[in-house]
């Protein structure tokens, strides 16, 4: 049987890693921290699982190390003492407040020792695995790949038997919402009750005194958006209802992405996709590109059409007869300036992107894609 130790937070992604983990077939051992954290309620949320799936027939060792009198010394807003949690979206600057010192590395010296240890005593290869994500990278540096790369090789160089350990980061390029996809194939291949499950988590870096997650912190936004891309509605009980917390989060969302937009666009990238704006006729950059490559939307960097769907209608902006199979652009009906259009906008962040007729090459269904150079990357492809 596979072996394989992790830390378990009581969170969503290392929930969701844990079913993962017994999906895939692995007898698992889990260890969770109590380090001081404000939001410890998610030590008996992690235990909650651990008993649910106990009731299940799925056998988990879990145990809680106590590291409160070494790092309630460390300067951080989540730890007890610290100043205020921020609220706000998860990437911005102020949630740098929630870092916590070195905190990755000491939980995983601890598991790395504790893995060394079960592949001792069981004469087998052992994975550490950990539930961190792209999404955390901006934020918390000791959740980025160069930093796993550079603790392993330490640890390995530090330690005999070191071959029998390696560390299993399954989420590392992934966000919160391939966390949870993934959560819902492992759950349904083991048969278990996904929204009970992900009930007996937390997120929320300040919840109330009944353990309710805020829907304010930026943790909290991050998993709200996540869950309201899936269609699904989170089962983890909000201090409000979930239209409430959704709708502060997509305002959130809007805000942040928005002032990024202004600083990295320029004001006719801004004025065309944000603001569903034209560029006038034979102006734009690429109207006449002929290169081969790809397009990608400005602001999200969302492939869009290749040079093979580009054709030259003669009407000044950039025509393609053809969507990329993966873009999923959106169509809108668009009554605006007296017309009626069908307006285009990317599928991942909404920005506009053009109009589409009926008047493209028969020979690939008819259709034009008029799309503004503003709106547009080209990136030109090798041979």
């Amino acid at each position: 049987m596979k072996r394989a130790v992790m830390a378990l937070s009581g969170g969503m992604d290392s929930t969701a890693l844990l079913t993962r983990l017994l999906a895939d077939g692995y007898k698992v051992d889990c260890l969770s921290y109590q380090y001081g954290q404000k939001h410890s309620i998610e030590l008996e949320r992690a235990q909650l699982n651990i008993e649910y799936l106990q009731t299940q027939d799925i056998h988990v060792t879990h145990r809680i190390i106590d590291l409160t009198s070494a790092m309630s010394i460390f300067e951080s807003a989540l730890i007890e003492g610290g100043e205020e949690i921020p609220e706000g979206h998860y990437e911005a600057e102020q949630m740098k407040a929630t870092v916590v010192p070195n905190r990755n590395a000491i939980f995983a010296s601890i598991l790395y020792g504790y893995a060394l240890s079960v592949a001792s005593r069981e004469d087998c290869q052992v994975d550490i695995a950990l539930g961190v994500h792209s999404g955390d990278h901006e934020i918390y540096p000791d959740c980025r790949p160069e930093f796993y790369n550079a603790i392993e090789h330490a640890f390995a160089t530090g330690n005999w038997d070191s071959e029998k350990v390696g560390f299993k980061l399954p989420y590392l390029e992934g966000d919160k919402v391939t966390i949870l996809k993934d959560a819902l194939n492992a759950t349904d291949k083991l048969g278990l009750n996904f929204d009970l499950i992900f009930a007996n988590t937390n997120t929320s870096y300040n919840p109330d005194n009944e353990g309710r997650s805020s829907g304010k912190s930026g943790a909290d936004i991050e998993r709200i958006l996540a869950f309201h891309k899936l269609d699904l509605a989170d089962p983890v009980e909000y201090q409000t209802s979930w239209d409430e917390v959704l709708s502060n989060a997509l305002e959130v969302e809007k805000d942040h992405r928005d002032k990024e937009y202004r600083q990295r666009l320029s004001e006719e990238q801004y004025y065309v996709t944000r603001e569903s704006g034209t560029e006038r006729a034979f102006t734009g950059i690429y109207w006449d590109e002929k290169r081969s490559g790809n397009y990608y939307c400005i602001c999200c960097n969302h492939l869009l059409f290749t040079s093979e769907m580009k054709f030259d209608s003669g009407c000044g902006w950039p025509s393609f007869h053809t969507e990329h199979p993966r873009a999923g652009i959106k169509h809108v009906q668009d009554n605006s300036h007296g017309m009626q259009r069908i307006e285009v906008r990317c599928s991942k962040c909404d920005a506009h992107l053009g109009h589409i007729f009926n008047d493209g090459p028969r020979a690939f269904g008819g259709q034009r894609y008029c799309i503004n150079s503003a709106s547009i990357d080209f990136k030109e492809r090798e041979e």
